[in-house]
Order: C-alpha cells, then sequence, then structure tokens
C-alpha cells in the first residue's frame, strides 16, 4: 500500500517549506503553494540559485491566506497582512511577465536585511490563473512547473545508495523541495509511470517529469552548496530535457489529503 508520509507548502517561492498534517488541493496545488515571490531590481525573482539565503526564510500563511509571517532563526519574525487588491505590477521569472500584488515596505525591509540585497515581496493576483503544459494541462502559482510536485522515499535510497558508493555525503528529501512524499514502493522510480492517481478527496494528473536544476545542491540548512545530488543524477537519470528525480502532476479533482492516505494508481 502506498500512503503519503509528507505534505508540504512553499508560500514563498525560494524559501523554507512547510510541514503539514492536511492540506487542500486546489487546481494550482496545495493552497497558499507558491502564491508569494521575492523580486529583486527591476522586479526579478530571487532563485534559491542564486540566493541560497532564501531557505533560511520559514514563512507561514494563516489558514484564510490573510496573514503572512515570515522568520528566520537570527532575525525577528515579523507578520504582514496579506494585500490581495493592492496595484497589479509586472514582475519576471526565467524572462516571461507575470502579474504581482506588493506587499508593502515592511516585508521588503525586513527581506532585504535577510537577504542582504534590496528585495521585495509580491504575491499573485487571486485572479490570475497560469496555465501549464504536460500531458495534463493545469493552473500553478509561481511555481517552476505544475501544481503538484511528487517524490518517493524509494527512488531517494535508491539515489542515496548510489550517492554513498561515491563516497559522498546523502542527501535528504528536502533537497527537491516537494509538495507530497510518498511511500510504499520498493522499486525506485515507479512514480514516473503513473498518469492518473486517487489520494485523499483529489485526483491527480501526471504533468511530467521533475527536471532538476541547481537548487538541490543547495543545503537547505546550512546553504552551502556542492555537487550532489546532480553528479550523481546525471549518471542514470539524463534524459533530452534534463536530469529527472520525481514527477510534476495537474489537480483535475480538488479536495482535502492527510498524511496517511493511501495514493491509489488509476491509470499507467
Amino acid at each position: 500500500m502506498v500512503k503519503i508520509v509528507g505534505l508540504n507548502c512553499h508560500p514563498v517561492k525560494g524559501c523554507a517549506g512547510t510541514a503539514l498534517d492536511q492540506a487542500v488541493l486546489t487546481p494550482a496545488g496545495i493552497a497558499h503553494d507558491r502564491t508569494f515571490m521575492v523580486t529583486g531590481t527591476g522586479g526579478v525573482f530571487r532563485s534559491l540559485r542564486r540566493d541560497p539565503r532564501l531557505a533560511l526564510v520559514r514563512p507561514r500563511v494563516s489558514a484564510d491566506g490573510a496573514l503572512l509571517t515570515l522568520r528566520t532563526d537570527g532575525s525577528d519574525a515579523i507578520t504582514v497582512a496579506v494585500d490581495l487588491t493592492g496595484p497589479r505590477r509586472e514582475v519576471r521569472m526565467f524572462g516571461d511577465p507575470y502579474p504581482g500584488i506588493d506587499q508593502g515596505d515592511t516585508a521588503a525591509e525586513w527581506l532585504s536585511d535577510v537577504l542582504g540585497s534590496s528585495s521585495r515581496l509580491v504575491r499573485l493576483p487571486p485572479e490570475y490563473h497560469r496555465v501549464t503544459d504536460g500531458l495534463t494541462p493545469g493552473t500553478a502559482g509561481y511555481a517552476d512547473g505544475s501544481a503538484v510536485h511528487l517524490t518517493a522515499v524509494s527512488s531517494l535510497a535508491a539515489l542515496n545508495e548510489r550517492i554513498a558508493a561515491r563516497g559522498a555525503g546523502t542527501v535528504p528529501m528536502s533537497r527537491f523541495r516537494p509538495n507530497i512524499v510518498i511511500d510504499g514502493w520498493d522499486e525506485p522510480h515507479l512514480e514516473d509511470r503513473i498518469r492518473r492517481a486517487a489520494v485523499g478527496d483529489a485526483e491527480l494528473g501526471f504533468a511530467k517529469l521533475a527536471i532538476r536544476c541547481a537548487v538541490t545542491v543547495v543545503d537547505q540548512a546550512r546553504r552551502r552548496a556542492g555537487p550532489e545530488p546532480l553528479r550523481t543524477l546525471a549518471g542514470y537519470r539524463r534524459t533530452p530535457d534534463g536530469v529527472a528525480f520525481g514527477v510534476k502532476f495537474s489537480v483535475p479533482r480538488e479536495g482535502k489529503v492527510s498524511v496517511g492516505d493511501e495514493l491509489t494508481v488509476t491509470a499507467w
């Protein structure tokens, strides 16, 4: 039996995730996931690839989405009222334009101090529905790809076995920043073959494999970077689009999901 063993929401793109016991899967993924983004000069998003200190910021959104709290181990926490009605401004992610609502000077000053560079915080306008591609099209917020990113414990175990064989240190699942982590299969990367799955009250539809980037080499706790896991993945998980680990899904049917829920594959 395959079950959910981890649920994570990343309210602010690039920042630390919040572990959840249960969540609502909306058409754009876990409620509040990647609905905020930090921008720098010219409204260009700040990426964990270039700003590893983002991983130190631990955001939490209230259940109703009205309040956002930001904290780090070394800074006082702040709580700001989420603005959904302010002027829309253009921000850019991977060169493409997106709308954003600036969340004010308090959040901007706090983030600028933590990151050591002038920064603003924006929120995705509630009326904006970004269409994503893949086998099962869907919508998403400021996520790199589709609404839901799923990984499997067996796949990480197989990867870490190969990393350890090289004499390098193993990596935790947090390096891959998944929304849903499943366990119950012995075979690694079996999740690649899922095309439809029911979990909790929701349904997942396969969009595409998750192609990994330099974010995975950033230690989410200490901000150190190294060659793993990309070096090892490149040796056995290379595709025409890059090295793959995990799967991106759309949400054809929304609903509540919880840690412990069974995942039932309805189409391979």
